[in-house]
């Protein structure tokens, strides 16, 4: 077992190990280390830790001593130099005419050696400019050059994501990232929608690979023919996240159906000719294959709250929905209008409830304490003064049959059966 430490020299950077001599560093505190480019100061990331011996390249380099305050006012004196120098290097570049855009400028901790970082399309002969710079800042002078994604990892900022860049705060080195990945997981081959701050391609396609290759997998290719609930079919489309499978069946090419992966049984994988003494099984056999979906368990947890919440003697939601208010019957006024209604409407007995409509093309339902009136012959429904000059009532049937109040639309009388009309003229019996 070794001891050992984890430092990080830059924000989003590598972490390397470090002997730390015996001493107790805790993690965030600020340390000095012996590096090949001489002293450099870092920031523990990992405590004393001990490991197994496989897991670390010997021999370790010591650890000098934790950082002092004087120490961190070093460290803040070479940031404003590396500010001054930023400009200073940009002048000499455009004064020598060169093609390279600078990056960022980078002071080691004992001020003897400065790293300029910059980016270029091609080669670029920086020679008279090193001899330009050494004679200004009287150090060594030392010119990288890096590739793009370096630079945003330098620069930092936000992706497509609305996140901070991946690379600038928690990657400690880039990952392969291929064309082969985007095709796997059936994303646009548009590089604009694919490409990150960069240009380059996005490393987080790198992230859920390895799930997109296990379903790639465990699921059928496309123009595969399979086995389904429903029968045998070709497949026509495959969805990797949600585990389906569209499959265009024999006796239905036209409407493809879509299945979940547990309920097909591959006969043949990918773009290729049917099996010759290929039989295709009974339906019965075929109908075992038909399981519980994802898609169909919302509905199956429904009836089974509605199954329990009829136990309790609880209606379901539907049921539990308030009355209609029940409909409202008018008298047919020759006059009044409005008036006369709302007066008669002011004065009336509570409603009672509503009760269910008969089916159409039979009659509304009798009072059950009043006998129905019978029938008179045709000719003879005229109403005849009664004694005292007093006309008779009128039937309470036409009373019910009401008339809209005047401004409305009238609707269309419904007759349930033939009555008798007595406003033609009798004719005499013959004698």
């Amino acid at each position: 077992m070794t001891e050992i430490i984890g430092v990080r020299f830059k924000s989003g950077g590598k972490q390397y190990y470090f002997d730390p001599q015996g001493q107790q560093v805790a993690p965030g505190q600020g340390v000095i280390i012996e590096t090949s480019r001489g002293l450099e100061y870092g920031e523990c990331t990992q405590g004393n830790t001990m490991v197994e011996d496989e897991e670390v390249v010997q021999p370790l380099r010591p650890l000098v001593r934790l950082a002092t305050d004087r120490d961190l006012e070093t460290v803040e004196r070479n940031h404003e130099k590396e500010k001054r120098a930023f400009t200073i290097c940009q002048e000499k570049i455009a004064a020598h005419g060169l093609d390279m855009k600078l990056v960022e400028v980078e002071y080691s901790f004992e001020g003897n050696k400065i790293l300029f970082f910059f980016t270029s399309e091609g080669r670029v002969d920086f020679r008279a400019l090193v001899k330009d710079l050494a004679s200004v800042f009287h150090a060594r002078i030392e010119l990288r050059q890096i590739g793009v994604r370096d630079e945003a990892k330098m620069l930092g900022g936000l992706g497509i994501c609305g996140r901070p860049l991946c690379c600038a705060s928690f990657l400690d080195e880039f990952q392969p990232v291929s064309i082969k990945m985007a095709k796997t997981q059936n994303l646009s081959l548009n590089p604009t929608k694919i490409s990150g701050t960069c240009g380059r391609l996005m490393c987080c396609l790198k992230y859920e690979q390895e799930a997109y290759e296990d379903a790639v997998r465990r699921m059928p290719k496309n123009e595969s023919f399979v086995e389904t609930p429903e029968g045998v079919g070709t497949v026509s489309q495959v969805n990797l996240l949600r585990e389906t499978v569209k499959v265009r069946l024999d006796d239905q090419p036209d409407a493809p159906k879509c299945f979940h992966n547990c309920e097909l049984r591959v006969v043949r994988s990918g773009k290729g000719k049917r099996p010759e003494d290929y039989v295709a099984p009974p339906p019965e056999e075929l109908a075992k294959l038909r399981k519980v979906t994802p898609v169909e368990e919302p509905r199956i947890l429904t009836e089974n709250a509605n199954s329990a919440l009829a136990g309790l003697s609880v209606p379901p939601a539907e049921e539990s929905a308030p009355p209609a208010e029940p409909r409202r019957n008018r008298r047919r006024r020759k006059s009044g209008g409005e008036q006369a209604q709302g007066k008669r409407e002011e004065g009336s007995a509570p409603q009672k409830p509503s009760q269910p409509k008969p089916p159409r093309g039979e009659g509304r339902p009798r009072p059950e304490n009043k006998p129905r009136p019978e029938q008179k012959p045709r000719g003879e429904n005229r109403s005849k003064p009664q004694e005292g000059g007093k006309s008779a009532p009128v039937p309470e049937k036409a009373a019910a049959e009401g008339q809209s109040p005047a401004g409305e639309k009238k609707r269309p009388r419904r007759r349930y059966h033939r009555r008798p009309r007595g406003d033609k003229p009798q004719t005499p019996p013959a004698q």
